[in-house]
Formats: C-alpha cells, sequence, structure tokens
C-alpha cells in the first residue's frame, strides 16, 4: 500500500510539471558522458521509477552537454498533503552546495588580492582568534596560528565537522593542520568569520553582489526570504513525515543557502566555464590539494585506510571533490540536510555533468542509479561519500509509539529557558500552551510534546528528550536522545 500511495503521488505530478528551457531541449536526446544518449521519456521514465521505489516525493534533474543545460526537469511534489507539483523554481535547501558557492566568491577575493590562501588567517583578524568567544576552547594550542584560507577550503585545518559532535561539545584540533582531510563545517564557518571581517561586509551581501547576480541566480539568497514563501519544499523524513522548509534567518557559508534547481544549474554552467575568474585561479580552486585515502567521509575523524578509490586519484580542491577517470577530471559536491538531499558533478574535459536535487531524507538512496543510468557515470566514490542505493538499504525499523500525557502548565514553565554552549549552541525552550518547542540557535523551532511529567518526544521526527533536576527539583539539563545518541546540554537560564 505505501509503494503504491508513493507511485500515486508521484506520477501525478510528473505530468504537470513543466521543464525548465526550451521545448527542443525536452525533445531531442541528451548527450551522456560515453557519447551515448538517452531520450528525456526514458529519463522521466527513470526518475519516476526511482522516486517511487526509494519513497523520494521530489526531484530535480538538470544534465549538462558542452557546459550548457541540456536537460532540465522537476518531477513529483513539493508538498504531498496540498499536492503541490515541485517546480524548477521551488525552493530548496542547498544544504553544503552552499560550501561551493562560497568557496567560488572566496577564490574572486582571492584573485582580487582580498585573502592570499597561504597567510595564516588569524593574521587578518585584530585580536588573536582564542579572544573571540566562539573560538575560546582554541586557547593552549598554537596549531591555530598554522591554519590558512587552502587549509579551510580543502576541510585539512584539523578542525571536526562540528564541535558539537565533540562529547565536550568544544572547538579542537585533531590533527596537524594541513596533513589529512577531514571533512569540516567548522572550517568554514570560520573563513567567513575572516572573509566578513576583511570585507566590512556580511555574507549575504558578499554572496549576492559577487555570486548570485552575476549568474543570474534569482531565486538564491544566504537567508530566508518572504518572496520564496509562494513556492518552496518541504523536506521529507525517511518516513515521509513533513518537516517544512528551512526559514533560516542569519546567513551560515557552511549551509544556510536556499535555491532553485533553476538557480544552481545556472551556478554550475557558470564554474563549469569559470565565469568571473580568471584561468589560473580557476585551475587553482580544481586542483587536488590532498589526497584521500581513507574508506568513509563521514564519520569526519574515522582513519580506515583503503585502496578503492586509489584508480580514480580520490582527493579534494579548494571546496570541490575531485576524481579522475578515462573522460578525465570530475568534480562534485554533495548536500546533505534533514530532509534534502543533493548532488552535483562536472566532468571538465566534455563539460558534462548532473545535477540531483530532492527533498527527501530518501534522495540519497536513487543517486547511484540516476548516474550510472541517465548519466553513464559509474566511476563516483559512492561508499565513501555514504550513499547506500535504496535497494540495499536494512529494512526500516518501524516508528516508536509514543503516548501523548497531559502536563501541568507550571511544569512546563519550569523547562522553559536556554540550554548549550554559548555563544556556540544554544538550544531554547518555550511554552507552547499544552506542550514546548525547542528551537536550535536560529535555526527553526521544533514542536515536543510530553509522554511522561520529563519526558518529551517530536511528532516530525525521532527526536527524544528528557530533563533532569538536582537535588533540590531545579532543572539543570536536559538529555538529546537522538541518532542513538544520548547528549546531555546543561542549562544556561
Amino acid at each position: 500500500m505505501r509503494k503504491i500511495l508513493w507511485l500515486l503521488v508521484v506520477l501525478a505530478a510528473v505530468g504537470s510539471v513543466a521543464a525548465s528551457g526550451s521545448e527542443s531541449s525536452r525533445a531531442h536526446p541528451v548527450k551522456r558522458l560515453d557519447g551515448s544518449t538517452i531520450a528525456p521519456a526514458d529519463i522521466d521514465s527513470t526518475v519516476a521509477r526511482l522516486m517511487t521505489a526509494a519513497e523520494v516525493p521530489g526531484a530535480g534533474i538538470a544534465i549538462f552537454n558542452d557546459g550548457k543545460i541540456g536537460y532540465l526537469k522537476a518531477y513529483g511534489s513539493r508538498d504531498t498533503e496540498k499536492k503541490l507539483p515541485l517546480t524548477p523554481d521551488s525552493i530548496l535547501t542547498a544544504a553544503s552546495f552552499t560550501k561551493v558557492a562560497f568557496a567560488y566568491m572566496v577564490m574572486q577575493l582571492v584573485e582580487d588580492k582580498v585573502i592570499d590562501l597561504d597567510k595564516p588567517i588569524y593574521q587578518y583578524l585584530p585580536k588573536p582568534l582564542p579572544d573571540y568567544p566562539q573560538d575560546a576552547d582554541l586557547a593552549g594550542d598554537p596549531r591555530y596560528k598554522r591554519i590558512t584560507a587552502r587549509m579551510l577550503l580543502s576541510h585539512t585545518s584539523g578542525f571536526p565537522n562540528f564541535r558539537w559532535l565533540n562529547d565536550d561539545h568544544k572547538l579542537n584540533i585533531n590533527f596537524e593542520p594541513g596533513t589529512r582531510y577531514a571533512y569540516s563545517g567548522e572550517g568554514i564557518e570560520l573563513l567567513q568569520f575572516v572573509v566578513e571581517t576583511v570585507t566590512g561586509k556580511p555574507l549575504e551581501d558578499l554572496m549576492r553582489e559577487r555570486v548570485f547576480q552575476p549568474f543570474g541566480m534569482t531565486r538564491t539568497s544566504m537567508v530566508w526570504q518572504d518572496r520564496f514563501e509562494s513556492n518552496y519544499a518541504n523536506g521529507y523524513d525517511e518516513y515521509g513525515r513533513s518537516l517544512g522548509p528551512e526559514r533560516r534567518p542569519t546567513a551560515e557559508a557552511a549551509g544556510s543557502m536556499q535555491t532553485t534547481l533553476s538557480d544552481f544549474a545556472r551556478f554550475l554552467e557558470a564554474v563549469m566555464a569559470g565565469e568571473r575568474l580568471n584561468r589560473e585561479t580557476w585551475e587553482t580552486m580544481l586542483s587536488p590539494q590532498i589526497a584521500i585515502p581513507w574508506k568513509h567521509e563521514f564519520p569526519t575523524l574515522e582513519l580506515i585506510p583503503t585502496d578503492a578509490n586509489k584508480s580514480i586519484r580520490l582527493s579534494y580542491g579548494l571546496g570541490w571533490g575531485l576524481y579522475w577517470t578515462p573522460y578525465g577530471q570530475a568534480f562534485f559536491k554533495e548536500g546533505h540536510a534533514d530532509g534534502f538531499r543533493n548532488y552535483a558533478v562536472c566532468f571538465t574535459g566534455p563539460k558534462t555533468g548532473m545535477l540531483i536535487m530532492t527533498n527527501s531524507s530518501n534522495g540519497e538512496g536513487i543517486y547511484k542509479d540516476l548516474l550510472e543510468t541517465l548519466l553513464k557515470n559509474t566511476y563516483t566514490p559512492i561508499e565513501w561519500e555514504g550513499f547506500t542505493p535504496y535497494n540495499e538499504l536494512p529494512p526500516r525499523p518501524p516508528l516508536k509509539q509514543h503516548k501523548l500525557v497531559a502536563v501541568d502548565p507550571k511544569l512546563l514553565d519550569r523547562y522553559a529557558g536556554r540550554y548549550g554552549e554559548p555563544p556556540n549552541l544554544i538550544e531554547t525552550i518555550r511554552r507552547e500552551g499544552d506542550h514546548l518547542s525547542i528551537q536550535e540557535n536560529d535555526e527553526p523551532k521544533e514542536e515536543i510534546f510530553a509522554e511522561s511529567e520529563n519526558e518529551f518526544f517530536s511528532k516530525t521526527s525521532d527526536d527524544e528528550l528528557t530533563f533532569e533536576s538536582d537535588s533540590s527539583g531545579r532543572i539543570v539539563r536536559m538529555v538529546v536522545h537522538t541518532g542513538g545518541r544520548d547528549i546531555p546540554i546543561k542549562r544556561i537560564d
């Protein structure tokens, strides 16, 4: 029954969604990496089949031929309850696609000699790095003085992906900067701070002036815009529960960008052409900075060596992952957020490539089939990137059943307050009538409901919270149960 319902959702939307571009782009076969072609009807049937099988409500596909968009189309739904179709101009969360757009802007600053790739970043700041509250954890570790913009863009700084993944929630340097690859959102956010300090401009303005406007990305922003309300996609979790859109109020280089299939396809066209960069700068961006001999990209600090990707020379450039095939060099980037999964890969020689954007946590399960069928790209380091095909995933565990109970409003008021490690992590608990909400920093709040006097759950995710008190009955911490982990977070006020 589940598969039948998903099939009806997908097929109903596929027929009504218009493709971007001219009619000829829909009528003519699309060239693939190996020189063969695929008919638009075969693209449609492949995408619809995979979306149904993997339970993906909405997906957008763009295929590039000779550096230009050869095919672009949106499939399925942006809102399954309202039966609204996903369109090429529907707002989607870019997730870590944000990082490559940011990297492109930074390379423009490098070209303009505003930023030097190899100058230690602390030298751009008026105070020592640990004197800033968000970086105070680095006091006592002089290795921060060796970190450069090149290391931050190539993910070789030694930082964790995010400090909250550490048991103590503190920022630290895990290895000699520049010596190995370890993906780090913290590093990108530090470079954002440096760039904003040097230029005296907020990130949103820099991105709009140097990337979005020049490349015609008219429906892209680093923060949520009121004009997006008329056409946006809800994100959906593995069970098909709506997570809504990400209405980010703060620009974050690591992942706050909101964009569309059409806009990001235009960005990839610009990257393939090297627009607004000279040839030397463009080649530097796409030159290997560090080889990657590890089995998995995540967890970022895991050290399991492998030769599996030696044949494709897997490595990282400045903002982009890189590998080599008989068809030449490829550059790629993933985007992963709750309810949104994205992937892009482009080959610099034939200027062929593919963009996949989905509004589902199941989206990664269809990457392999889409890349191999539509693009004839069999070289993607699927295992390293963690993209398990949908038909190889273990059975999905049944959702835990929660029993909603009534709790004295006075007790809910006692739980309300701020928890975390300022200024980097602040979880705000508010009373919302007969239940609570939790908001992490500036992200959208999530409603939580009581199943006992001190245990709460979310109706839209698997997250659970337990509030703990001391011997006097004062609420001193909450424990977040998520992703198989129990994360204690102390109360601030």
